[in-house]
């Protein structure tokens, strides 16, 4: 995924409000970025760290500026923006760079599904080997522990265990269904449920499993013009 125009650079004084940044420049001006992230965000917003941000051309945006990276003081670089996560994944989709999935040849995004009336990241059909349709459900992973471990969810989620419910439905009723993983935190090799913060959704996660759906977890390479989904890593259940 290619960034439209060159990513401006900051230092972050703070995150507040939960979607508002405020960014210092070099020249020592101070910008306030919208923060497309809803979660906790925790080690992603250490005040201090440097920064950088995509500039919109739609004059009517309050905040025309969106954070996209952090880097930590490790040196580890962050994709902060969730909504990346989708258009990577389906970038990889259309690329064939998920074999698993490769035999699809027809992505419709953002369809309604499931008894709860949810709406599936993406749907996968006409497969060229006859394989059933495959509901694809995207997370962002961002949060590091220790040793290279991250963990999914950051915050207790109610909206990722329905997700959790829909995909077991369409298991059961035979389809494939899969939880994948895209994790934008060049620091983490391997991902698992975060019980600590949200043991309901660790449980379900392997019920999930148990019952067929598929879990994957992909890297992402950071590039100096873009982000690009790069390879597979270990989900420890």
């Amino acid at each position: 995924m290619k960034f439209t125009s060159a990513l401006g650079e900051g230092v972050l004084l703070q995150r507040y409000k939960r979607f508002l940044a405020d960014v210092q420049l070099a020249d020592g001006s101070i910008i306030t970025l919208h923060c497309p992230n809803t979660g906790a965000m925790t080690n992603c917003a250490e005040p201090g760290s440097r920064v950088w941000f995509s500039t919109s051309n739609n004059a009517s945006r309050k905040y025309p500026c969106t954070w996209e990276i952090v880097e930590t003081a490790a040196g580890h670089r962050i994709g902060i923006n969730t909504g990346r996560a989708n258009g990577l994944v389906r970038e990889a989709l259309e690329k064939g760079l998920i074999p698993s999935l490769d035999p699809y040849r027809t992505i419709q995004a953002e369809v309604r599904y499931g008894v709860e009336n949810s709406r599936i990241d993406f749907r996968l059909s006409d497969s060229a080997v006859g394989e059933p349709d495959c509901y694809v459900e995207v997370k962002s992973v961002t949060l590091l522990l220790e040793n290279g471990c991250g963990a999914f969810p950051d915050a207790v989620t109610a909206r990722g265990i329905r997700h959790l419910r829909e995909l077991i439905e369409m298991r059961r009723q035979g389809h494939r269904a899969m939880l994948l993983f895209c994790v934008q935190h060049s620091g983490i090799r391997h991902v698992q449920p975060a019980d600590h913060i949200h043991p309901q959704y660790g449980a379900l996660l392997r019920t999930a499993a148990a019952e067929g759906v598929e879990i994957l977890a992909m890297g992402v390479q950071f590039e100096d013009d873009g982000i690009a989904l790069h390879q597979q890593m270990p989900v420890r259940l």
